[in-house]
């Protein structure tokens, strides 16, 4: 009996083994795999995340650039170390760009809630600005400031990290950094690569804004904004207190945004849109403290038309863009943010004049100027902007393009700088006494001429070159006796003259 239990337990055991190990060997069921789908909703380029009913798409570019004759490669070379036009002027400066935009989308009952993000990673290298060496007395200012734009200081080069635009669209509203509603509706540039043209409003660089956008069908739209003026939309509101020949800008706390509205028809022949924007100018103290007391607020404004004509006969996808604008008060809406230093310009070149070391270009556009216990006096400009583009065949293009600014001061703020006809005022004083000036006048104008030519041998891979002049017509004339250190220019007499300089931009651009 014990021997029939051993061998019955044993056979068990021997089958339990088998069917365990028959079982191991048993496919297991693969957990299903969640694969991501393509989103049609919102156009090519969009997937579902995987568990959500939300889309998104991502994309970019990746940039080289070079520019040749300037010490920033998208700004004007005009002022500081760029406009000195000595060996302190970088003949070129390197930029390269990676861009990274994440674009997401969800249906509700409400209608689409959007979300929009773009970021830049930059590096730039070039050398400008003042200082010597420690314990030496030869001075030198190259190498002693990082290139613009870029994190750290005291380097040639560096990177940094920047936001475009980040903002929420849902029911109509649209609530962070975008375009401003204000800016031209074609994309980006009206036919160039260069950043710094006057005439309206940058769309590189987003603003924070809360707006609503009505829509009316057939392609009419109304956008009514609210938005923030202190990043890109101050100018200056200078008081002439303080030494200078326009003083200092004297600006208090935010007190209120920009109100901006813009009608826009956007058609199959192309797109119409009229802006209007109003903007408060809130200046601090004529002096230090508070009892020198301070001028009224003085709200200026600014307006546009701006027209694109699309598919025009010349061939196809030819295109003209054009845009005007005036403003009162509102000087960034003409000379952009990335024009600024047209708002501040210094231009150095050489004279004919006997017993004259050379000669200097003026010109500064603030929103308003004051003088000690004056109300503020607003700075009115025009200006214009446009290309026409010519597609040759489907690689190339070539656009031609061109801006105009004009400032203007009233006759109150030219007393100011210049003084009761023409004798004494901030200007002269600035320049002990301004003996040889011969005529004082703030105003200016700034006209650009451009072009540019792409090639695209393949999809989404361009090469451009880009050259742009630029012409500084100021309305000062004879002699001053000045100095600028900084980008090595002695004390000495310059002729107050007209100026020109001339830049060109080479880009190589992949979009992913």
């Amino acid at each position: 009996m014990t021997l029939a239990k051993s061998l019955i337990l044993g056979s068990a055991a021997a089958l339990v083994a088998v069917g365990g190990a028959q079982a191991a060997d048993l496919p297991v069921k693969a957990k299903a795999v969640e694969y991501v789908k393509v989103c049609s909703l919102y156009g090519p380029g969009f997937y579902y995340i995987p568990g959500t009913d939300t889309c998104i798409k991502l994309g970019g570019f990746v940039r080289a650039d070079v520019v040749v004759n300037g010490n920033s490669v998208y700004g004007p070379n005009v002022n500081g170390a760029s406009g000195a036009n000595n060996r302190f002027t970088n003949g070129y400066t390197w930029r390269s760009r990676e861009d990274l935009n994440i674009d997401t989308r969800t249906a509700t009952e409400y209608g689409v809630v959007r979300t929009y993000f773009d970021a830049v990673f930059t590096w730039t290298s070039d050398s400008y600005g003042p200082g010597s060496a420690a314990g030496s007395t030869i001075y030198s200012p190259i190498g002693t400031s990082s290139a613009p734009n870029n994190a750290g200081s005291g380097n040639v080069a560096a990177g940094s990290v920047g936001v475009y635009y980040a903002f929420i669209q849902f029911a109509g509203f649209t609530m962070g950094k975008a375009v401003s509603q204000f800016a031209a509706p074609w994309n980006g540039y009206p036919g160039n690569n260069y950043d710094g043209l006057v005439g309206g409003v940058s769309t590189t660089n987003g603003i924070n804004q809360f707006t609503y956008t009505a829509q009316f069908g057939n392609g009419v739209s109304l956008a009514l904004s609210a938005q923030d003026q202190v990043a890109y939309m101050q100018a200056g509101v200078n008081n002439l207190s303080v030494a200078g020949a326009y003083g200092s800008s004297d600006y208090a706390g935010t007190i209120a945004p920009d109100f901006v509205a813009s009608l826009k028809v956007d058609q199959a022949w192309g797109i119409f849109q009229a802006s209007i924007a109003a903007h408060d100018n809130h200046a601090a103290y004529y002096g230090a403290t508070e009892n020198t007391g301070h001028p009224d607020d003085k709200w200026g404004w600014a307006g546009a038309l701006a027209l694109s004509i699309k598919n025009i006969p010349t061939g196809p996808g030819d295109t003209i863009n054009i845009q005007g604008v005036y403003t009162d008060g509102a000087t960034r809406y003409n000379i952009q943010e990335l024009a600024s230093q047209f708002s501040s310009v210094a231009i150095y070149g050489g004279s004919g004049l006997p017993g004259v070391y050379g000669s200097v270009g003026f010109g500064t556009a603030p929103d308003t100027v004051f003088g000690p216990g004056g109300q503020q006096q607003t700075v009115k400009t025009w200006g214009m902007r446009g290309a026409y583009t010519h597609n040759w065949d489907p690689y190339w293009n070539t656009s031609l393009y061109g801006a105009y600014a004009a400032i203007m001061y009233n006759d109150t703020s030219k007393a100011l700088i210049c003084g009761v006809g023409g004798v004494g005022g901030t200007f002269r004083a600035a320049f002990a006494g301004g003996a040889g000036v011969t005529s004082c006048n703030p105003d200016y104008n700034i006209a650009q001429i451009g072009v540019i030519t792409r090639w695209t041998p393949v999809k989404n891979l361009t090469f451009s070159a880009d050259v742009t002049y630029i012409n500084l017509d100021q309305k000062y004339a004879g002699t001053i006796t000045t100095s600028a250190a900084s980008v090595g220019k002695p004390s000495a007499v310059y002729e107050l003259k007209d100026q020109n300089t001339v830049q060109m931009l080479f880009r190589a651009q992949r979009n992913w």
